[in-house]
């Protein structure tokens, strides 16, 4: 698969990153696994594969353990004409195995999302030798998947935003430990990535890939890399504008200081392209005080800002675009309750007879 590299070579770097450790835990399943993760590179992203070979680590540790089949065999024993003896109990029990188990030493749990995802990927894996006829029959196409909850989406309300905002502009609230290190170039990337968070709903991943070179202040736009390697151009308000200014003469002026050189927008202290866990860590830091009772992260700002475009759009198809969402079935899944919201004050608005008729 090719990608473009045009953020500073970060996605190249992480998709590296991740093909190298897929190659590690590659080593720990069956041998025919190899062909499944080649068949599936071209119509999946490296993270999903990577998760893939994670899953299957975890079915082929239990085949082996609690399938009398299995029982005499190590992983590296498992051919492909071995998984014609799954049966759709061993997937039922596998199933009830992942709410705890010991993954060697270590205690596991899964809730239903994360044993939909698990069983997933051994589906996925069964229907590619199926196809290719290396399995006599699809035996995963007999087993259901959990029924998953849905879950209400954790927001900040507009008052909220503000005083998110104004908290990582001041740093009033923060602890003593945290004030020493809230200087003039802290406090303008914060509320730049924060503004920017809310403002546009990028991800977390397309955030840390900014480099200064992908923003255009003259048409009030940038260039990401998406899901997939596509690039796709977003916009942003004045206001979104204003935060980034701010920040980006600032980080210029430390960048002149340190004589450092490097290509990303946003830096961490050592002035090098800042990670996904500190834009995490920093994103926790200052909702903790605003909203203690909401765990809010970088995903739930997206869920913001989605939520205020829907509602100021109410274009559903719109939202996703912007959001990035390949199946708009998603962004409906996801503000169904803001859809009944709007279609209530839609029916409000038709008057049939004046009452001062």
């Amino acid at each position: 698969m090719i990608y473009n590299y045009g953020m500073g070579n970060y996605i190249f770097q992480r998709n590296k990153d991740i093909h190298l450790r897929l190659q590690k835990v590659l080593k720990d399943l069956p041998g025919f696994c190899g062909e499944f993760f080649i068949g599936i590179e071209q119509i999946t992203s490296p993270l999903t594969r990577l998760n893939y070979a994670y899953d299957l680590r975890v079915f082929f540790y239990f085949l082996i353990n609690e399938v009398d089949y299995f029982k005499s065999k190590s992983v590296f024993d498992i051919d492909i004409e071995d998984l014609n003896n799954v049966t759709a109990q061993d997937l039922e029990r596998y199933l009830q195995y992942l709410s705890y188990f010991k993954y060697y030493d270590k205690e596991c749990g899964n809730n239903e999302k994360a044993k939909a995802r698990k069983l997933s990927a051994v589906k996925r894996m069964f229907q590619y030798f199926f196809q290719k006829d290396k399995l006599k029959v699809n035996i995963t196409e007999k087993v259901g998947s959990p029924k998953l909850h849905e879950k209400e989406i954790i927001r900040l309300e507009r008052d909220e935003v503000v005083k998110l905002l104004n908290e990582a502009e001041s740093g009033d609230r923060l602890t003593p430990g945290q004030k020493r290190f809230h200087n003039d170039f802290v406090r303008s990337r914060d509320v730049a990535i924060l503004t920017l968070f809310l403002g546009t709903g990028i991800r977390i991943s397309e955030c840390v890939g900014l480099n200064v070179e992908d923003m255009d202040f003259e048409t009030n736009s940038f260039k990401v890399t998406r899901k997939g390697g596509n690039e796709a151009i977003l916009y942003f308000s004045d206001e979104v504008a204003s935060a980034l200014k701010d920040y980006i003469t600032v980080r210029a002026q430390r960048l002149k200081e340190t004589q450092a050189q490097e290509p990303a927008l946003f830096l961490s202290l050592q002035n090098k392209r800042i990670s996904a866990r500190a834009v995490q860590n920093l994103v926790k830091k200052y909702s903790s005080i605003v909203t203690p009772l909401k765990k809010i992260s970088p995903h739930k700002l997206r869920s913001t800002y989605g939520t205020a475009l829907y509602r100021e759009t109410k274009d559903i198809y719109v939202v996703a675009d912007v959001l990035g969402h390949k199946d708009v079935n998603t962004t409906k899944k996801h503000y169904a309750a803001i859809s009944n919201e709007i279609r209530r004050e839609a029916a409000n608005k038709v008057k049939l007879r004046d009452k001062t008729d």
